[in-house]
């Protein structure tokens, strides 16, 4: 029995999580619970899991009487509290953006194990975030579906070191569009993903490859492994979901129906294999899959990832603090689609680089990226 704390619990991954231990009771059992304000649904997972610890990022007016007798905690310190003080072996770590930083530190720094979920952590903070993972002597497992893959393919290196990580893209909803037509995609074309069920921030960082920019640079920390064997391959049918290619030319991939259990449960229950209650690949009925390079003209984000890390310290940072702005104002219909990623680029290029940065400075980046780009987008 692993006791497992979920910190985004109401999102697309969180409630997912929720799902496979539900269906893995005799081997699960949750005792944190964290989300951000979603009352009515979060009520309803406390009431179900009944975890000793529960907490809320924006505090509501009340708590339900049945559910009072569970220790409460409010803020924005709630996932940084839960991180370390749940009684928890794992820490799922599925919320949005930079706020999973100081988390996944705290539940690396009290001896847990770390799902990780949230790109944003890898990203702005890679080299803080592997360094304590050594320490705490734990590995980082992936749940994003397609470092979930990389990791698996790995399983089977026995000692050889890959020549190549090669992570999958859908090329989004627009991948077949002309440049100028996605430029002034609306948001209803943007968040219509072909394959994938996703929460708004990272279904519009998928329309701009932006999700895949971020993708390259958490393969760099959680495989160690350098920017120029980190490719992208535009896949449409999301079946294959990254490949690992050895220096005899063999190439390894994982593959499987668009289902995000299967990294899920693969996280939480490593190393071995769970039923997920999904459907598995009807081979007779999957066709032809194709492969094409990704088209930087039309999605210029990607290209955005190599030169962060190239800069190295918290460009990274600054490139992820300038995306979550500038896609916050796309949703918020302050922006047309295209700007997006004008905005990220413009931003990378005011903020200066710190080498070897500490986690405050990390997260001084980060607010001077966004800074920055809310005076672009004004």
């Amino acid at each position: 029995m692993r006791k497992l704390a979920i910190l985004g619990s109401t999102g697309s991954i969180g409630t997912q999580a929720l799902q496979v231990a539900a269906l893995h009771a005799d081997r699960y059992q949750v005792t944190a619970l964290v989300a951000r304000s979603s009352y009515t649904l979060f009520f309803e997972q406390v009431r179900a899991f009944r975890p000793r610890l529960a907490g809320l990022v924006v505090r509501p007016d009340a708590i339900p009487d049945d559910l009072k007798q569970i220790e409460w905690v409010f803020g924005e310190e709630a996932l940084t509290f839960a991180a370390e003080h749940a009684d928890a072996d794992d820490v799922l770590v599925s919320v949005v953006g930079i706020a999973g930083l100081s988390a996944v530190m705290k539940a690396l720094q009290s001896g847990k194990r770390v799902l990780l979920a949230n790109k944003e952590p890898l990203v702005a903070g890679g080299a803080l975030v592997t360094e304590a993972a050594r320490r705490a002597g734990k590995p980082l497992l992936p749940v994003d579906s397609e470092h979930s893959a990389i990791f698996q393919c790995l399983q089977g290196a026995q000692g050889n070191t890959p020549r190549r990580l090669l992570l999958t893209a859908s090329g989004g909803p627009f991948r077949t569009w002309q440049k100028r037509d996605i430029y002034r995609a609306t948001k209803a074309q943007a968040l219509k993903h072909p394959n994938w069920s996703m929460g708004q921030k990272i279904t519009i960082d998928s329309a701009t490859m932006m999700n895949k920019a971020l993708e390259v640079i958490e393969a760099r920390w959680l495989f160690d492994m350098p920017t120029e064997k980190i490719d992208v391959l535009v896949h449409p049918q999301s079946v294959v979901h990254s490949m690992v290619e050895y220096e005899d030319g063999a190439v390894i991939a994982q593959m499987g129906t668009p289902d995000m259990r299967l990294p899920i449960l693969y996280a939480m229950s490593w190393p071995e294999r769970l039923a997920t209650g999904g459907q598995a690949l009807d081979w007779s009925q999957i066709g032809a899959l194709t492969f094409e390079a990704p088209d930087t003209d039309k999605f210029p984000a990607l290209n955005l990832a190599y030169a962060a890390l190239k800069a190295g310290g918290t460009a990274a940072a600054v490139m992820n603090g300038a995306n979550e702005a500038a896609v916050q104002a796309f949703l918020e219909d302050r922006i047309c689609f295209g700007r997006i990623a004008q905005v990220v680029e413009e931003t990378m290029q005011r903020i200066s680089v710190v080498h070897s940065p500490s986690l405050e400075e990390v997260f001084e980046a980060d607010q001077a990226a966004r800074a920055a780009a809310q005076e672009l987008l004004a």
